[in-house]
């Protein structure tokens, strides 16, 4: 008996700033947190706006999708405080029957306001992996959220089509919102779609309101997406998904740019080890490649691997990809 549900949707108004949109919202109770040890319960912010209400959201809504039971990563990777004495970072992980991984990791203090929030499909499947990294100070916000192609959207169309041609409409309607952030690598880019969500707004209240409307559309549509997506059988198909996902993988534990203040809280030993073992979980497990094994173009002469962003030096200022979802960048090799 498949452990996947379905649930009939019903239709909210989005908040005023986000009007001529509508969110499709699911009734949905409390989640229903381990007692048994209290450090995996979420911890709130004492400023005016909290990531944790994005977090709640995504874990209910998956409940009444699907079976969601903790990941065994969850025993050692659930809080850690930082070397000020003060700052917590708090870590939840699950799993379910097409999820290999569903992972948060939310960050709060007086100064700034952290969520790096990700779902991984098992390698049957090959579905996209949400990707919402939230980044908020006193001054600015830093946004990135999106439908991660787990193949290359720009070279495979039948990937594109498969997943993201009936979301171009969802991406249309918030890139209005929320303007291009400028520059991104064009190494960076193979690894976001058409619909991705890549800005930089300073503190607003109905910014934040549109940020959590536009959280909760494209995780209901990539929980959609999951819950359609047929598992493969054949053994090179299986293995092309799992190749591919430990390639975003290993990109993402070199370059990702949050590493940096993981370093600055917790020190290098431990922000390493969060990073490899927890963020980017599988990189042992779904593959023996390093990061030069598939990006060669960042080799230095002795060996080691350039610490650029870019190799080729090619960045976007503006949004790469038309109102249909074409490319419209110029050639490069991706």
């Amino acid at each position: 008996m498949s452990t996947e549900k379905r649930m009939e949707p019903s239709i909210i108004s989005m908040p005023k700033k986000c009007a001529g949109q509508k969110v499709v919202k699911y009734l949905y109770g409390h989640v229903m947190y381990r007692k048994r040890k209290s450090r995996h319960v979420l911890k709130a912010s004492a400023g005016p706006f909290s990531y944790q209400k994005f977090i709640h959201f995504a874990l209910d809504e998956t409940k009444r999708r699907t079976l969601l039971v903790p990941s065994p990563l969850q025993e050692k990777y659930n809080s850690l405080t930082a070397m000020d004495g003060t700052t917590e970072l708090q870590m939840l992980s699950f799993q379910a029957p097409k999820m290999r991984l569903l992972r948060s990791l939310s960050i709060e203090n007086e100064a700034i306001k952290i969520l790096d929030f990700a779902v991984f499909a098992r390698p049957e499947f090959d579905a996209p992996i949400f990707c919402a990294n939230f980044f908020t100070t006193a001054t600015m916000n830093i946004i990135v959220l999106d439908l991660n192609p787990l193949h290359n959207v720009i070279d495979q169309r039948n990937y594109k089509e498969k997943y993201f041609t009936r979301l171009i409409s969802l991406g249309l309607r918030y890139s209005e919102l929320f303007p291009w952030g400028g520059k991104l690598t064009s190494e960076s880019l193979k690894f976001f779609s058409p619909i991705v969500i890549w800005t930089k707004f300073p503190p607003s209240q109905e910014r934040y309101d549109c940020l959590y409307s536009a959280f909760k559309e494209y995780y209901q549509a990539w929980l959609e997406l999951i819950a359609q997506a047929p598992e493969e059988i054949d053994p090179s198909s299986i293995k092309s998904n799992r190749e591919a996902q430990h390639k975003y993988l290993t990109w993402r534990a070199e370059k990702d740019p949050g590493h940096g203040i993981l370093k600055r809280l917790i020190g290098e030993s431990h922000a390493q080890d969060l990073v490899r073992n927890f963020l980017f979980n599988g990189l042992d497990e779904l593959g023996s490649k390093g990061f030069l094994d598939y990006f060669p173009e960042y080799r230095r002469e002795d060996g080691s691997v350039n610490e650029k962003r870019s190799i080729l030096g090619k960045s976007f200022e503006n949004r790469p990809w038309d109102a249909r979802g074409e490319f419209i960048g110029d050639d490069i090799k991706i």
